[in-house]
């Protein structure tokens, strides 16, 4: 892995610019960059995530893959915490009464690719993964 990662930018569909605003701002704690009428900038973690508002019936659908005895909703976004920073940022979320809907937990545990991760949505319904790595060479173990 590189010594620096660049951030990513992802933009995604709320139905509700101020809500997102309430959740990405006051619950998660990012900061907010440009906006508009129709959209708002977040920093999520050092990334730049984009609200972009639309109806809710263009809001997408929301499948399901099971990965490790968990039904994970697809698609979902996030980010690789550090070890201490995943579990200060899930305890946070726990005691703001944040509703997962894959509970704080470490998956493949004793495997290659060992993790920590948990699983919620936004108001509008989007899917969120915040995980990470014990050892954090093994983002892209295979075995």
């Amino acid at each position: 892995m590189p010594d620096h990662i660049q951030p990513f930018h992802h933009a995604f569909p709320v139905d509700d610019l101020e809500a997102a605003r309430r959740f990405y701002v006051e619950l998660l704690g990012c900061g907010v960059g440009r906006s508009s009428d129709l959209w708002m900038d977040f920093d999520l973690f050092g990334h730049q995530i984009v609200a972009h508002h639309v109806e809710r019936s263009q809001l997408p659908a929301v499948n399901l893959n099971p990965v490790d005895g968990d039904a994970v909703p697809v698609p979902h976004f996030g980010v690789v915490l550090e070890w201490g920073e995943w579990h200060a940022f899930a305890e946070r979320l726990r005691d703001r009464g944040v509703a997962f809907v894959i509970e704080p937990r470490i998956r493949f545990a004793g495997s290659p690719g060992e993790q920590a991760t948990m699983f919620f949505r936004d108001p509008a319904g989007n899917a969120l993964e915040f995980k990470s790595f014990r050892e954090p060479g093994q983002l892209f173990a295979t075995s």
